[in-house]
């Protein structure tokens, strides 16, 4: 169901349909129990206060901001953007990391510590209709695909499914990347 659910979000935010949101809070409770299962407090923490309601957030705003096509309407990163998206990405996981570090049974802090935060900020800066959201999502991915083969070696619990999910992410968010940009050279044609 997890498995389901979340390469579900993938491919319907990669062609740009509202419904990805629905399929993305039931993957955010379903990992909620996964991580936990793992010592992932990380993951499980920023799930349980961020996630499930940014996928909220994210539905009413892309809900409200497409154009007559039903299409979502898409943003640009500025230079200033980019530098707060990366040095706040950076200075995130250091403080999480270290935070999760105080965890007794915590798997992995730096980085569980880094894909929370880069997946924290691939959705914010989805919900805020930034395209650029598809490339911190591919950061995100590599990061998810170390932690699910390190647990898949150590043969941790639902390892090998979240690591399946993991690839699914990333050919997803491959193909929404270009799938955006694929969109964008029509828009300016």
């Amino acid at each position: 169901m997890t498995l389901m659910c979340g390469l579900l979000n993938g491919y319907y935010a990669s062609i740009g349909k509202v419904c990805n949101y629905v399929f993305g809070i039931l993957f955010c409770i379903l990992n909620l129990y996964i991580s936990y299962l793992n010592g992932l407090y990380g993951i499980f923490i920023f799930s349980l206060i961020i996630f499930v309601p940014s996928q909220i957030h994210g539905f009413v705003s892309w809900f409200k901001n497409r154009n007559k096509k039903n299409e979502v309407i898409l943003r640009h990163f500025t230079f200033k953007i980019s530098l707060i998206v990366i040095i706040s990405s950076l200075l995130g996981s250091i403080v999480l990391g270290y935070l999760l570090t105080k965890i007794p049974g915590q798997n992995l802090a730096f980085f569980d510590s880094t894909s929370t935060i880069l997946n924290l900020c691939s959705i914010i800066l989805m919900n805020l209709r930034y395209k650029e959201f598809w490339i911190v999502f591919l950061f995100n991915n590599a990061i998810d695909l170390i932690i699910w083969l390190i647990n898949t070696i150590n043969n941790t619990q639902n390892a090998i499914m979240m690591l399946i999910v993991s690839i699914g992410y990333m050919l997803i968010n491959i193909y929404g990347l270009f799938n955006c940009l694929e969109l964008e050279a029509r828009y300016e044609n």
